[in-house]
C-alpha cells in the first residue's frame, strides 16, 4: 500500500445520516474523480474515548451495501481483542491506537494474518519517536489532527510536524508506510496537510455536509494535489 498517484480522499462516515448509511456510501461511490478511495468508518466504545457510535454488525452491513474499502478507525480500548474481526469481517485497513495497547506490534500481526492492511493511530499529543522503530511494520499511519472522539472539531496544525517527520523518514528509507490524517479536513486545511506530506485525508463534514458529496470529494483531491505538486 505504498502512497502512488493522487492523493487519497476517504470521507467519514461518522458526519454522514446514520439512518441512511448505505445511500450514503452509494453517493461517494460513483465513477470517476467523485469516488472516494476510502470510507473511513469511525468505532468509538465510550471507554477509549468518551463517545459511542458503531460497531461490527454496521460495518459487516456496509460490506454489503459498497464496494470502496471500507478504512476502520478503531477508537477503543483492548484493539487486541476487537481488532481482528474487523479484518475477518472484510475491512481493508484496520487502524487502532498506540496508546490503547503495551504490544502494537501484536495486535498488528493479528490484524494482518485475519486478511487487512494495519495501521496505527497516535493522539495529537502522543509523541511519533517512540513508535519510529515499529512504523514499518504497519501498512498505515494515522495522524489525528484533532481530540479523538467527536466529529466537527477545528484542524490543529501543530500535528503537521509529526507528517513532516514521518515523510522524511519514510523518503530516506523507502517504506512502504500510507500517512493519513484525521481531523478538521476540509477546503481551507486540506493543503497544508498535503504539503506536510500526508497521503491520505479523513473528511467529515466537508464531504457530507455538501450538496453534493462525490463533487465534493473530487475537489477535495485536486486541492491536495496541487498542494503537493508545489511540494514537490
Amino acid at each position: 500500500m505504498c502512497a502512488t498517484g493522487a492523493p487519497m480522499i476517504a470521507p467519514s462516515i461518522l458526519s454522514a445520516d446514520f439512518a441512511n448509511l448505505a445511500a450514503e456510501a452509494q453517493a461517494v461511490g460513483g465513477p470517476g474523480a467523485d469516488r472516494a478511495d476510502w470510507l473511513h468508518v469511525d468505532v468509538m466504545d465510550a471507554h477509549f474515548v468518551p463517545n459511542l457510535t458503531l460497531g461490527l454488525p454496521v460495518v459487516e452491513s456496509l460490506l454489503k451495501a459498497t464496494d470502496i474499502p471500507l478504512d476502520c478507525h478503531l477508537m477503543i480500548e483492548n484493539p487486541q481483542r476487537w481488532a481482528p474481526p474487523y479484518a475477518e469481517a472484510g475491512a481493508h485497513n484496520v487502524t487502532f491506537h498506540a496508546e490503547a495497547t503495551d504490544d502494537p506490534l501484536a495486535v498488528a500481526r493479528d490484524i494482518r494474518a485475519a486478511g487487512a492492511k494495519a495501521g496505527l493511530s497516535i493522539k495529537p499529543g502522543t509523541p511519533l519517536e517512540p513508535y519510529l522503530e515499529i512504523i514499518r511494520d504497519f501498512d498505515t499511519l494515522l495522524i489525528m489532527s484533532v481530540e479523538p472522539g467527536f466529529g466537527g472539531q477545528k484542524f490543529m496544525p501543530e500535528v503537521l510536524a509529526k507528517a513532516r517527520a514521518i515523510r522524511k523518514v519514510i523518503d530516506t528509507e523507502d517504506l512502504c508506510l500510507l500517512v493519513e490524517i484525521d481531523g478538521g479536513i476540509n477546503a481551507d486545511t486540506i493543503e497544508q496537510a498535503a504539503e506536510a506530506g500526508i497521503d491520505c485525508f479523513v473528511a467529515g463534514s466537508a464531504v457530507y455536509g455538501a450538496d453534493d458529496p462525490g463533487a465534493a470529494v473530487a475537489a477535495l483531491r485536486d486541492q491536495a494535489l496541487a498542494a503537493r505538486t508545489t511540494r514537490a
